[in-house]
């Protein structure tokens, strides 16, 4: 696809396009209402990424570095706007997940890869290590296996030590016995992401926000996306838009659009039943301690995991600040254009702190009353719902799918950050030609 033609898709906070007449993409999106006018309304590209999220900026930034044209579609106004900005901001060292998945390759070597870019590109980032820490006596053999398989894993410097060692590393806690990981950190989000924007675009990658993909059809073996402004599908009352307003047709293209890309492939015609896998989304709620004059713990602090999710467990961001959480809370009824939109109840209820404060007390039992203040809150994509084992990340190709050139990626959450790099660096090594 022409850079001309590519500069008609960005950087405008109205949309899509800007009126030109010196290429065919800027037409009258008004009149789009045939399949004739559909048809005229093409353009080739090279590798389109959907999802400007932090692993669709990675990618973006891969693959422009391995030569590509590369153009990132994203319906918000900017940036990382939904998981992405709504995590916990932790460097995983790779303990949780079953040996071999792709979660415990990707986190492993995603970590290391993004402690060396921090350092690298001045991210700011802290390897502030971790307890995982069991407060009661059935919860020890849980803290054995978590060490077990963290060592398979790869994950080094492991080690396990009784309460009272831990008590004396973080005065504020109670345990019976703790794992220690010292590879765990925290790293400041928003300026990773903005650091691989800039390097992406040094590359010449191509942003267009306010872009939102609605589906694909295959004519031949060229996989054809339909694209239009997202203030259309604002505008269009709960409908899907009939008619795309413009045709991109990409030598490759990704869908990582974490809370939607199931919802979006199950709209890419010509996929092969059956191997889209079923999404549920779990919100967590985050509180923030107050009156912290110092702050209580200097490392990071895990109960057992529990079902859902890592358990309510202690954050402490670049500044300084506590967090708890997050919790989880399954919800349905989110039809596909409120997952296109981003069109989830991301407010914290002040009354959920009831909930809060007794997991948090079984490791911190000096934790005052009052001392919770609302925070903020993010949804999970996850594969497996409430009372089911958690699944892998899912990467589909057109082994799997049917469609060629084009990757899903699902269930992209939790390692997710950790291994936005390793994740990047498997697709392409994988699937570009």
């Amino acid at each position: 696809m022409p850079k001309q033609a590519l500069e008609c898709l960005l950087r405008n906070s109205k949309g899509i396009l800007q009126s030109s007449s010196s290429t065919r993409i800027c037409i009258r999106w008004k009149n789009l209402s045939t399949k004739a006018h559909i048809e005229g309304a093409r353009e080739r590209a090279d590798c389109v990424v959907i999802g400007a999220g932090v692993v669709g900026l990675a990618l973006a930034r891969e693959l422009a570095l391995r030569g590509r044209e590369v153009l990132v579609l994203d319906s918000a106004p900017t940036f990382g706007t939904g998981t992405s900005s709504r995590n916990s901001e932790v460097i995983h060292a790779g303990i949780y997940y079953p040996h071999r998945s792709l979660k415990a390759i990707f986190c492993v070597r995603g970590r290391e890869m993004l402690y060396k870019y921090c350092s690298e590109h001045d991210i700011p980032h802290k390897q502030i290590g971790k307890l995982i820490v069991a407060t009661g006596s059935s919860e020890v053999p849980k803290l054995n296996d978590l060490m077990n398989r963290g060592i398979q894993n790869g994950v080094d410097g492991l080690r396990m030590i009784e309460g009272s060692e831990a008590e004396r590393m973080e005065p504020e806690l109670r345990c019976l016995k703790a794992l220690v990981s010292p590879l765990s950190g925290i790293v400041d989000t928003h300026s990773l992401m903005l650091s691989l924007v800039g390097e992406a675009e040094n590359e010449g990658t191509i942003f267009s926000y306010n872009t939102t993909v609605i589906g694909a059809h295959l004519e031949g073996n060229k996989f054809c996306l339909h694209v239009s402004e997202t203030k259309q599908l604002e505008n269009s009352n709960g409908k899907f838009l009939l008619h795309p307003e413009l045709v991109l047709i990409p030598e490759l293209v990704v869908n990582c659009t974490g809370l939607s890309a199931t919802a979006l492939a199950n709209r890419f015609d010509g996929v092969r039943s059956g191997v889209i896998p079923s999404t549920y989304y779990a919100r967590g709620c985050y509180f923030t301690l107050s009156n912290a004059g110092i702050p209580p713990f200097n490392h990071l602090i895990y109960p057992i995991p529990e079902d859902g999710g890592l358990g309510v467990h202690v954050t402490v961001d670049m500044d300084g600040q506590i967090k708890f959480g997050p919790d989880v809370e399954w919800i349905g009824g989110i039809d596909d254009i409120s997952s296109f939109l981003n069109r989830f109840d991301y407010s914290v209820c002040a009354n959920r702190a009831t909930r809060f404060y007794p997991e948090i007390r079984k490791y911190y039992p000096n934790l005052e009353d009052g001392s919770l203040e609302p925070g903020y809150s993010g949804i999970r994509p996850k594969l497996s719902g409430p009372q089911q084992s958690p699944c892998d990340f899912v990467i589909q190709g057109e082994d799997t799918h049917g469609l060629p050139g084009l990757i899903n990626l699902f269930g992209i959450e939790s390692p997710g950050l950790t291994s936005c790099l390793a994740i990047s660096e498997h697709i392409a090594a994988r699937f570009l030609r």
